[in-house]
C-alpha cells in the first residue's frame, strides 16, 4: 500500500471527522449518521494502517482520533449496582465453574504433595533438623508456642487485613503470571504446600497434629480454595498460550485473561471472607468444634455459590468474559 496515495485519499475524511468532534453544539440527526459512518471508516483506515503499511506518527493521531470518536458514539458509560450484581451473580461464578477442572485437579494434587511433605518431615527427625535447631523446633511447637500465638500476635482487624493483602497478592500473581506457561504458578503453589507441609509434619512430630488442624482448618479450607482457584486458572491462561484452541491465540487470550482478571477481583473478596476469619476466628475462644465448622460452612457456601450459580450461568452461555458491547478487541467496519 503506498500510505502518501491513502493518506491524500482520506484525509478529508479524517479532518472532518475531528471537525465533527470539536463541534460544541450538538450535532442534528444527518450529523450523528455522518460521525457514526466517519468513525466506523477511520477505525478500518487504522486497522489497514497497522497491518500493511505501520507509521507510528499516523497510527497515533487516527488512534486518538477513533478513541474520541467511539468515545461520543457510545458514550462514557459508567459502573452501576446492576453491574457489581451481574458481577458477583453471573461473571465471576461462571468464571470460576468453568474454570474448575483445571482448580480441582490443582486442588487434589496440592493437598496430596503437603500431605506427603507432612509426613516426610514428621517421621524424618534427619529432615526436621535441618529445618532449625532442636530449641527452635521445640519453641515452635510447644504449647502457647509460634504456631499456636502466631493468630493472637496482632490484634485482629490489622492481622486479617494484612493476611488478606498477603493472599490477594498470591492470588493476583498466580492468575497475572499464568502467561508465561503457568510456570511461576507451579513455583507459588509449591512454596504454599511446602509451608503447609512443615508445620504438619512439625506438630505431628510433637503429637499436636490436631491442635494445628485446629488452628488451620477454619480459615484455610476457603483460603486454600482461593489460591487453587487462581493457580486453576494461572496454568489454564499458560496452556492456552500452547494450545488456543479452535480460536487465534490472540483472541484466546483476550477472552481469557479479561475472564481471569475478573476473578482477581472476586478471589479478593472470597480471601476478605478467609481474611476475617483467621483474624476474629480463628484466635477466638470458641471450641475447636465451633471454629471448624465455621470453616466447613464457610467453604461449603462457596462451593455451592460455584457449582450452583456458576453452572446456571455458564449454562446461560457466560463464559465469565465482559459482555459483547463493552469488549473492543473487534475493530468496526463499513462497507
Amino acid at each position: 500500500m503506498d500510505l502518501d496515495v491513502f493518506v491524500s485519499a482520506h484525509r478529508a475524511e479524517w479532518d472532518r471527522l475531528d471537525a465533527l468532534l470539536r463541534r460544541q453544539r450538538r450535532l442534528n440527526g444527518a450529523e450523528v449518521d455522518e460521525l457514526v459512518t466517519l468513525y466506523q471508516r477511520t477505525a478500518t483506515h487504522l486497522s489497514l494502517i497497522r497491518s500493511s503499511a505501520p507509521d507510528p506518527q499516523l497510527t497515533g493521531r487516527l488512534s486518538r482520533l477513533v478513541a474520541r470518536a467511539r468515545s461520543a458514539v457510545t458514550g462514557n458509560r459508567r459502573a452501576s449496582w446492576r453491574d457489581v450484581t451481574r458481577f458477583l451473580t453471573h461473571n465471576f461464578p461462571a468464571a470460576v465453574y468453568r474454570s474448575r477442572h483445571w482448580w480441582v485437579p490443582t486442588a487434589l494434587l496440592s493437598t496430596l504433595v503437603a500431605a506427603l511433605l507432612g509426613w516426610w518431615i514428621g517421621t524424618h527427625p534427619e529432615v526436621q533438623a535441618s529445618l532449625a535447631a532442636p530449641d527452635a523446633l521445640r519453641e515452635m511447637t510447644r504449647p502457647g508456642g509460634q504456631y499456636e500465638t502466631y493468630y493472637s500476635s496482632h490484634p485482629a482487624a490489622s492481622f486479617a487485613a494484612q493476611v488478606w493483602t498477603n493472599n490477594a497478592q498470591a492470588a493476583a500473581m498466580c492468575l497475572v503470571l499464568g502467561i508465561f506457561l503457568g510456570l511461576p504458578v507451579l513455583w507459588i503453589l509449591l512454596l504454599n504446600m511446602l509451608n503447609l507441609g512443615v508445620g504438619i509434619g512439625l506438630m505431628a512430630s510433637a503429637g499436636r497434629l490436631d491442635v494445628f488442624l485446629g488452628l488451620i482448618l477454619p480459615h484455610g479450607l476457603l483460603e486454600l480454595t482461593a489460591v487453587f482457584v487462581a493457580a486453576g486458572t494461572g496454568l489454564r491462561l499458560g496452556w492456552t498460550v500452547i494450545d488456543p484452541g479452535p480460536r487465534t491465540r490472540r483472541v484466546a487470550l483476550a477472552e481469557e485473561g479479561r475472564a481471569a482478571l475478573g476473578m482477581a477481583l472476586g478471589l479478593a473478596l472470597v480471601l476478605f471472607v478467609s481474611g476475617a476469619i483467621e483474624g476474629f476466628v480463628t484466635p477466638s475462644g470458641l471450641p475447636t468444634w465451633a471454629r471448624i465448622s465455621i470453616g466447613v460452612l464457610a467453604e461449603l457456601a462457596f462451593l455451592a455459590y460455584v457449582y450452583v450459580l456458576g453452572g446456571r450461568a455458564v449454562r446461560a452461555g457466560d463464559t465469565g468474559d465482559v459482555e459483547e458491547h463493552e469488549r473492543s478487541a473487534t475493530v468496526p467496519t463499513a462497507a
